[in-house]
This record gives structure tokens, C-alpha cells and sequence, in this order.
């Protein structure tokens, strides 16, 4: 019979097998990347540019995973010719995109692009001799990728990728705004400072509260001091500026569900924490009769999709959506749980499952109690001319009472009174708004059925969300 190890150790090599680029990939992959990174240059050569070309991220680290077609080309300008330069080599740069980009402003303009089936970020950023003359976060990426090659050799790199896909396995990898999870950076310092991916999962299974890692030992003796410095729960100093936290991104439920599934694996190892098996998606029989077992309300927010760059939409979402949430909150409707997809391209749906999308016509209001004179006259003057009034005023042991009648007792009603105009009032956001503006639906309970049937992937997020586990929890 296999030893615990033994088995932890065989997962490993068949999900190797699977995520370490073939030769042929990589050689078509960097083919590529050259290609484009010389038509940029003649490009910017023929415009007059002085700008520098280099590719960055995990393609220039060896430290991709098979499949993965993302590409960062930075461009690189000296300081001394300021931000204006930026936006001339973006222009550079939309020559070589065929027209299938969008422009983007992150802390600078950027371009995202679809190009061959590639996906490629071109990024202006300044040229300097330190990551401590950085002026934005993109500044000190180049600082980022020498330090990660300086420091891990090619065994360390198939470490790498292990972290990095057992991290998408479980939905922890990404720091962009729709994860709030861990970069690939991140991942490879965390190699770096625990030396392989087995000793994360075995160090993560014990972090306790807030933890720091600081590889450089910037902060030795400081621990505290960091600790008020950087106010997240995972803390690894960046080695290459002592004045940022790479794990700033890593909310607390991606923390969480990595150290559960760390401590997990560890008990027992399996391939599908690195390659789940999604969940089929429900018919609509199993549909409709899982909602119903539940006994709640489903109502849905349907809009179409929202041109804008992935991080910028999806901070647009989660803002709307805790938004709407504290709207349907503030009228009494006791919001369960809440969600919110897009599929990026056509559709966009808010999630709010409630108590109940009906409540009472009227409810109940406690006023002050007796012995404030002045907020009793206050209260008595308000409640008795009011037009909602129902019942009452009234003495309930020492405080004054009255039912009054709801405004709203239909979420529907509300929802589609307070968006007609966009929520932007109600903390909407802007994008979102302009959406709602032109084409929201408010949809309850099994009305959702239409939809599902005609959207594969809202079906399956769907799905996974009345499962209502992880696809990798067994």
C-alpha cells in the first residue's frame, strides 16, 4: 500500500504531465510573442518612439501552464519623457492589434487585445534603474520577473506551476478585482521563500490570524511594525520594494478557502484539486425543484453585457452590488445570499435570494420611550397626521408603537421603481447604471428558467451556485 507521500508525490506527476508546456507549445508560444515584440519595435522605430520592448509576466519566467495564452508586453520609455509618451506608443501598438483591442486605464492607459488566439495586455510603463524610483505598480514589474529568474532554477519552476494550478483548481488563483485572489508573482515568491509547492500547502495548512512573509527580511525585528503598516490578512513584503504587500489582493475568503484545501490535499491527495470536475448543469425540472426546496425567493437582476476591460467591470459589479443589497436591505427584505455573474460578452445577472420577495403590508415601529418628553411630541406630531399610518400610536411596556404601511412589499416593485433611472442614486455604479437604464429585467423565482436554458455558462455558474460547495471539496 502507498505511503501518504508516496501518493501526494504520484498527484503531483500526473498533474506535471499535464501543465508544463510541450516543446512544441513553448516553441510556438515564444514564436509568436518575438513576432509581435518585432513589428512593435519597427513600428515604433518608424513613429520615432524611444521606447524599449520586452516581454514580462510568466511567459518571460518559464513559469506558464499549458494552455494558457496570456501575454504582458511592457513598453518601455525613459522617465525623462513623462506620461505623454504613454499614450503615443498605445498608439504604436493599436497598429499591431488588427482593430481587436480595447483601450483601458488602470493607475496609466493600457491596451487589452485579442490577437491568433492570444490575449495580450500592452503596457507603457517607465524604464529605471531601481523598483524605488517606481511611480506605478507597473513600473516595478520588470524589477519583479529578474528577481523571480535570479531565484528559481527549473526545478523551482515546475514547483511554480504546481501552486499555480492547483491555486485555479480550487478558484484562488488571480488578483485581479473578479478573484481577490493570488497572482502568479505572488506564487513564485511563495516557492522562493518555502522552496516547493508541498511545503506552501504543508506551511499554509498552519498559518494562523495575520501572517507576514518578508523574503528579504526588510522588516527583521519589525515584525509589528509591519503589520500596522500593511492592514490585509496575508502579508508577503515585495523583495523588490519593502513598501508594498504582493498579497494585497488575497481577500479573506480566497485566504480561507486555500488553507482549508492546502490542509485537505495534504490528507488526502488527489488530481481533482488541480483539475476539478465541473458539475453538469441542472435541467430545468432540477432547476426549478432545487430553488423550490429551499423555500426562499430568487430574484434576479438581468441586464445586457458591459463593455470594459475585466477589472474594471467587475469593480463596477461588486460596487453595484453591494449597492442593490443595501437598497432591498433598507426595505425590510432580509437578503440570505447574493451573487453576481457576467459572461463578459452578453449578459450580466445579479443574484439576491431573500426570505421572501412579499412581505406584510404594513410593519411594526418602535418609537422613544416615555420619559423623553421632546422625541415623544416629535414622534406623536410625525405618526398621528402621517398617511401611512395604520395602527397605533400606542404604549407597548414604556415605548411609544405604531404600525405603519409599507412603501414597498413587493422587491420587484422596488427595484424596478428605484433603478428606472439607472440606481445611480442608490450607489449604482456608473457603467452598470447605463446598463440598467436601457435593458434591466427583473426576474423572480423560476421566470429565470428562459434564460438558463439559452446560456451555458450562466447555467453552470448557476448550478455550482445551489450546489453550493466547492467543486473540490469531497
Amino acid at each position: 500500500m502507498c505511503s501518504l507521500n508516496d501518493r501526494i508525490q504520484r498527484v503531483c506527476e500526473e498533474a506535471l504531465q499535464r501543465i508544463i508546456p510541450s516543446r512544441e507549445e513553448k516553441i510556438d508560444t515564444l514564436s509568436f510573442v518575438n513576432s509581435l515584440i518585432e513589428k512593435l519595435k519597427r513600428r515604433l522605430e518608424k513613429l520615432g518612439i524611444e521606447a524599449e520592448v520586452r516581454v514580462e509576466g510568466s511567459i518571460a519566467k518559464d513559469t506558464w501552464i499549458s494552455g494558457e495564452k496570456d501575454i504582458d508586453l511592457f513598453i518601455l520609455v525613459p522617465k525623462e519623457h513623462g506620461r505623454e509618451a504613454f499614450q503615443r506608443v498605445l498608439e504604436a501598438a493599436k497598429t499591431v492589434c488588427k482593430g481587436k483591442f480595447l483601450e483601458a486605464y488602470a493607475e496609466h492607459p493600457y491596451i487589452h487585445a485579442e490577437i491568433e488566439g492570444f490575449t495580450i495586455d500592452f503596457v507603457p510603463c517607465f524604464k529605471l534603474e531601481s523598483a524605488e524610483e517606481a511611480i506605478s505598480s507597473v513600473d516595478r514589474t520588470p524589477f519583479h520577473t529578474a528577481y523571480v529568474k535570479k531565484h528559481l532554477k527549473s526545478e523551482g519552476r515546475r514547483e511554480v506551476r504546481l501552486l499555480k494550478r492547483f491555486m485555479r483548481g480550487i478558484g484562488t488563483y488571480g488578483a485581479e478585482i473578479k478573484v481577490g485572489g493570488f497572482s502568479g508573482y505572488l506564487c513564485e515568491l511563495l516557492v522562493v521563500y518555502y522552496g516547493s509547492f508541498l511545503n506552501v500547502l504543508k506551511a499554509a495548512s498552519d498559518w494562523r490570524g495575520r501572517v507576514l512573509i518578508d523574503i528579504e527580511n526588510y522588516y527583521e525585528g519589525r515584525a509589528e511594525e509591519a503589520l500596522k503598516i500593511f492592514n490585509q490578512p496575508l502579508i508577503v513584503i515585495d523583495p523588490v520594494d519593502k513598501n508594498r504587500n504582493v498579497a494585497s489582493a488575497v481577500s479573506r475568503e480566497k485566504l480561507a478557502e486555500f488553507i482549508v484545501a492546502s490542509r485537505l490535499f495534504i490528507k488526502n491527495p488527489s488530481i481533482r484539486f488541480f483539475f476539478p470536475t465541473e458539475p453538469k448543469p441542472f435541467n430545468a425540472h432540477e432547476v426549478v425543484g432545487r430553488m423550490k426546496s429551499k423555500g426562499v425567493s430568487f430574484v434576479f437582476l438581468k441586464t445586457k453585457a458591459i463593455e470594459a476591460v475585466p477589472d474594471i467591470l467587475w469593480g463596477q459589479l461588486y460596487k453595484s452590488q453591494r449597492a442593490l443589497k443595501g437598497l432591498v436591505s433598507r426595505y425590510d427584505f432580509e437578503v440570505l445570499r447574493d451573487a453576481v455573474w457576467s459572461d463578459e460578452k452578453t449578459a450580466t445577472v445579479f443574484i439576491f435570494e431573500l426570505q421572501s420577495h412579499i412581505l406584510p403590508a404594513a410593519k411594526k415601529h418602535m418609537g422613544p420611550p416615555i420619559m423623553k418628553k421632546r422625541d415623544c411630541e416629535r414622534f406623536l406630531k410625525k405618526h398621528l397626521s402621517s398617511e401611512m399610518l395604520v395602527s397605533g400610536p400606542r404604549i407597548e411596556g414604556d415605548r411609544w408603537v405604531v404600525e405603519k404601511r409599507r412603501l414597498y412589499r413587493n422587491v420587484s416593485s422596488l427595484l424596478r421603481d428605484l433603478l428606472k433611472d439607472g440606481g445611480r442614486s442608490v450607489g449604482v455604479a456608473s457603467f452598470v447604471s447605463e446598463a440598467f437604464s436601457s435593458s434591466l429585467e427583473v426576474i423572480v423565482n423560476e421566470e429565470i428558467i428562459d434564460f438558463y436554458l439559452s446560456n451555458k455558462d450562466f447555467a453552470l455558474f448557476f448550478t455550482r451556485y445551489l450546489i453550493g460547495k466547492p467543486v473540490w471539496l469531497q
